[in-house]
């Protein structure tokens, strides 16, 4: 359980409140007969240095019905994202009404804001409805594929999606859709959740603490990416004989980043801690992965969940005071589920 202000509660679900109250201390430990866990940094790196990432360990980019992504594949779906992402961070900051559940209502505004008013048939793969199911995504990717033409004169369209519609075949065409649900959607997951977990942790805000610092807390607190796994390796076996040939490891950030052993008060929400710290260095901290292979989606991630981080600043958005605890369920993503968000200033003008 993490304290934030105002006795704000973070709530884990039961399997992550065990490995925090049995595990945190813990090197390396077995989760399950096949399968050991980490959360020793030193231990960490060692395995993560063993041996790159294989297709099936890249969760954006990994194999689409069999067919391998490749490194130019990855290579142009980013840089088409990141096109999009620095064009709208060039626009002039707004002011939109940010009230309500969150991180449902972020979401659908950063949807917006990086993507615009794309064609539905691509708006739909943002959707976190599609999450529950994978079977309801390719449903939604197959329909998408069969329907979509280049668009008329005049109608906007994301870079991204300008990859999309210029696929000559259907085959490649839902290929490609399926590759941008794998992209959009996580970019507006992953900084949905990271500025919903640091609203709850921490706001309102010191004004003399920067946007960079909030954030790197958060991430240390509540990563989005909490675990790192690499299946079975012989490599692995050379790093620590406890670990076997037929083990999977999952490597566990969520663990490393609130070792009494690497950071003071580890439980508490102190961004101001930040001023002295080397995110990029610090023993444990792997919010967005190890450095040798760091998520590619980095540096669009941080300063979107900044500019919208500016919005909760400006407008003064804070946890419903009446609520006082939030949930954290067992998912792929860590993040707090339906923190009813208000904005003091916008009540204060009624």
């Amino acid at each position: 359980m993490v304290i934030a202000p105002a006795h704000r509660e973070v709530v884990f679900a039961p399997r992550l409140d065990q490995l925090l109250r049995d595990h945190r201390d813990g090197g390396l430990f077995r989760l399950e007969p096949d399968t050991v866990g980490i959360a020793d940094p030193e231990l960490m790196d060692a395995v993560l240095r063993a041996r790159p990432a294989n297709a099936e360990e890249r969760p954006t980019f990994k194999p689409v019905l069999g067919r391998a992504v490749t490194r130019a594949e990855s290579a142009s779906l980013m840089q088409a994202l990141g096109a999009d992402v620095r064009a709208a961070l060039k626009r002039p900051a707004d002011r939109p009404d940010l009230t309500g559940a969150w991180p449902a209502v972020p979401h659908d505004y950063l949807r917006r804001f990086v993507f615009g008013p794309e064609l539905r048939r691509f708006r739909v793969l943002v959707d976190r409805r599609l999450e529950l199911t994978p079977k309801l995504t390719w449903s939604a990717v197959t329909a998408g594929a069969a329907l979509v033409r280049p668009p008329a004169p005049g109608v906007p369209l994301s870079t991204l999606a300008r990859q999309v519609v210029a696929a000559e075949t259907l085959a490649e065409r839902r290929f490609r859709m399926y590759l941008y649900r794998r992209v959009a959607g996580p970019i507006c997951f992953t900084v949905a959740a990271l500025v919903t977990n640091a609203v709850w942790l921490g706001a309102p805000f010191d004004d003399d603490v920067p946007n960079e610092h909030v954030i790197n807390e958060a991430l240390r607190l509540l990563p989005p990416s909490w675990n790192i796994l690499r299946v079975r390796s012989p490599e692995f076996a050379d790093v620590d004989a406890r670990i076997t040939p037929g083990d999977d490891v999952l490597l566990l950030p969520l663990l490393s980043h609130r070792s009494p052993k690497l950071w003071e008060a580890p439980d508490e929400f102190r961004p101001r801690r930040w001023a002295e710290l080397d995110a990029d260095h610090h023993p444990g901290y792997l919010p967005f992965g190890h450095v040798s292979e760091r998520c590619w989606g980095r540096h669009l991630v941080l300063p979107l969940a900044s500019r919208l981080l500016d919005v909760v600043r400006a407008e003064g958005l804070v946890p419903d005071p009446s609520r006082t605890r939030a949930r954290v369920e067992l998912d792929g993503l860590l993040e707090l589920a339906d923190v009813k968000i208000v904005s003091r200033r916008r009540s204060g003008r009624r």
